[in-house]
């Protein structure tokens, strides 16, 4: 519980750390048993808590499989330390958000180092509110027989890599994906 309420507080002082703000120094020393409060329009998210999922490999290629219903699954391999990655992770936040009631369903699988994971993964996890589509994969106990088995031209060379699927219509993307190229290959499953 400590340790939670610890990472909690850490969490909150570095994401305050991030706000701009104009603080003017008032030499006057005044006393008094008020505080004010600057009026806020953001409504603040609830921090979810990143619970580390590891897969194994046949795992990760059960959530690639085909299914049999009209949802499109949307599958991001990326890792922290991925500049690409980390430039594209705002535009799939933006599409979770405006795709909230429609059957998508957005996975993260992350690919950092496994000493990574309760550190840099759980960060970057709870300070983005993406706790709940992030699981975790040790690429090492990835095989060259994984990727030809799962993808038509990914050879996990390179990251960041999304595949797409609703049915038997999947669509591949090597490298970061733009806004706008995000929007149109989710748009071509519609």
């Amino acid at each position: 519980m400590k340790k939670l309420l610890l990472s909690a507080m850490i969490l909150v002082a570095v994401t305050a750390c991030k706000k701009e703000s104009i603080i003017t120094e008032n030499t006057e020393s005044t006393t008094g048993d008020s505080v004010t409060v600057p009026e806020s329009n953001e409504i603040s998210e609830a921090i979810i808590p990143f619970k580390q999922i590891e897969l194994s490999p046949q795992e990760t290629s059960e959530i690639l499989a085909k299914k049999d219903n009209d949802t499109l699954y949307v599958t991001n391999f990326f890792a922290t330390w991925c500049g690409p990655c980390m430039r594209e992770m705002p535009h799939f936040k933006e599409k979770i958000k405006e795709m909230e009631s429609q059957p998508v369903k957005f996975t993260f699988v992350g690919l950092d180092p496994k000493e990574d994971w309760e550190t840099k993964v759980k960060a970057f996890a709870e300070e983005n509110n993406l706790s709940k589509h992030i699981v975790l994969v040790d690429g090492q106990k990835l095989t060259p027989e994984f990727f030809p088995k799962n993808f038509k031209q990914w050879d996990g060379g390179s990251i960041p890599f999304t595949f797409m699927r609703k049915g038997d219509k999947t669509d591949e993307t090597i490298g970061m994906m733009s806004k706008e190229m995000l929007d149109e290959k989710i748009n071509s499953f519609k």
